[in-house]
């Protein structure tokens, strides 16, 4: 067997090799090919990212999978899936769909199509001849779009819907009756939408497996005890769609859309429908120094109360909450440590239950945080500074009244003083001063005055015993 491949030419060797790699190219790509710029795989169509305006007419009819998500189709029109009687999956996400055409999906695969994605598009509404031809569908993906309504019957054609997404789109209320009659329905996900009340008769109303998987968080709620009392019940009996995102549970007091709180787990305040009218103002404090808030309001009585807004949306009434943020009686807050967390927008808001009437005040708290090591620096700086001069005068000082040398009287010459802004210039050939010394010892200058030396040379008693000249200075450099 090895002989016949030891004496083929190096051509032969390179074709086998070539005949390999393309066959370990076919089994990894499944015997993917390409139809009309299309990927296909099996039963699986790709035409992804090819900027299609409409949906292809060659796709083959055994296709189970059709993928047509970031392209350019503005609508479909009836009858677009027309013979795939196969088709399960549709992905058409990233388009710009801003509607439906009655009977888009009129004899496709209808009740076996589970899975059809219209996420990201341009949909305003949900109308109700959309998905009547869909009977078997499971998933409808419909988030990040544009709607702001949806048809009371736009469901009634699903009946083994299981999850519905809807979140990120501009929905202020939702036919919550008409999903009641959908018993296999498990999730839906109105999270960030505009939703502001809930019909709570609605809502209560619906299975258990509902209330678990209903996702409303993120929604600008109004501020209602039973609404509180509603979610409270859900978080205290472990529903996921409450526990797992109790922080983004906000609603806003007396509907104003500034006073967003939390209000999970203890709901903020008693129910008032009264307005505020904002106020502003600005405080700056320094990391780890206390600052204290002021609640500036009209209101008068002894039946006024307040309390605050921190920026993350805590509810701070008297006397305050674990420790980190203190209210008073007379509405002032005070943040004993400042930290930079508590950089933010703080509102006070004050009530008066007797009068019906209320005020509210924002006040932006920026905390200033300084770097240790410049601090310590300029300190130094400035220590040595003060150091140096005060040394400098003791030096003055010590020159001026405590100089050690005999000076000779004024009327008679002498030697020029050792103080001067210059080393004295050398008058004899004994004179020796240290070059830049800080302490120069200055011998006595043997001068000629009149033919003789002076001043006359000092009696033996003169000398000092150990040494040391007697017409020693201490000069500055």
């Amino acid at each position: 067997m090895r002989a016949p491949l030891q004496g083929a030419a190096p051509w032969t060797c390179a074709l086998v090799l070539l005949g390999c790699l393309q066959r370990i190219r076919s089994l990894r790509a499944g015997n993917s090919t390409r139809e009309g710029g299309c990927l296909r795989a099996a039963d699986i169509l790709s035409c992804a990212g090819l900027g299609l305006d409409r949906v292809p007419e060659d796709v083959p009819a055994h296709a189970v999978t059709l993928d047509l998500s970031h392209n350019r189709l503005a609508a479909l029109r009836g009858r677009s899936f027309q013979g795939l009687a196969h088709l399960r999956t549709v992905r058409l996400a990233h388009n710009r769909l801003s509607g439906i055409r009655p009977a888009a999906f009129r004899n496709s695969s209808g009740a076996l199509l589970r899975h059809l994605d219209l996420s990201s598009n341009r949909l305003r509404a949900v109308e109700g001849a959309y998905f009547r031809d869909l009977p078997g569908l499971e998933e409808l993906l419909l988030y990040d779009n544009l709607l702001v309504r949806v048809e009371s019957d736009a469901l009634a054609g699903l009946r083994s819907l299981r999850r519905l997404y809807l979140s990120h789109n501009r929905l202020q209320d939702f036919p919550f009756s008409s999903v009641r009659e959908h018993s296999r329905l498990v999730l839906l996900d109105l999270s960030s939408n505009g939703l502001l009340r809930l019909p709570l008769e609605n809502l209560t109303g619906l299975p258990g497996r509902l209330q678990q998987g209903l996702y409303l968080h993120a929604n600008p709620l109004v501020c209602d005890c039973a609404t509180y009392r509603m979610f409270r019940l859900w978080e205290l009996r472990g529903y996921a769609a409450v526990a797992d995102f109790r922080q983004n549970y906000t609603c806003l007091m007396y509907g104003v859309r500034g006073l967003a709180a939390r209000f999970l787990p203890d709901f903020p305040q008693a129910c008032n429908t009264t307005a505020v009218t904002p106020q502003s103002g600005g405080v700056s404090v320094n990391a780890g120094r206390p600052a204290l808030l002021h609640c500036s309001t009209a209101l008068t009585g002894k039946h006024v109360t307040f309390f605050w807004l921190s920026p993350h949306r805590e509810y701070v009434a008297p006397p305050g909450n674990n420790g980190s943020l203190k209210v008073f009686a007379n509405g002032s807050l005070e943040i004993p440590a400042a930290r930079a967390e508590d950089s933010g927008v703080y509102r006070c808001v004050a009530l008066d239950p007797v009068g019906r009437r209320n005020e509210t005040q924002e006040v932006r708290v920026t905390v200033v945080t300084r770097h240790h090591g410049k601090n310590h620096e300029s300190f130094n700086t400035g220590l040595t500074t003060l150091l140096g001069c005060a040394v400098s005068l003791m030096l003055v000082l010590v020159y001026l009244y405590l100089t050690p040398c005999r000076c000779p009287p004024r009327d008679e010459a002498g030697p020029e003083s050792v103080l001067g802004p210059s080393p004295p210039p050398a008058e004899g050939p004994d004179h020796r001063v240290g070059a830049n010394k800080h302490v120069v010892f200055r011998e006595p200058i043997k001068e000629q005055h009149n033919g003789h030396a002076w001043p006359p040379s000092p009696p033996e008693a003169d000398v000092r015993r150990d040494g040391a000249f007697p017409h020693a200075a201490l000069v500055l450099p």
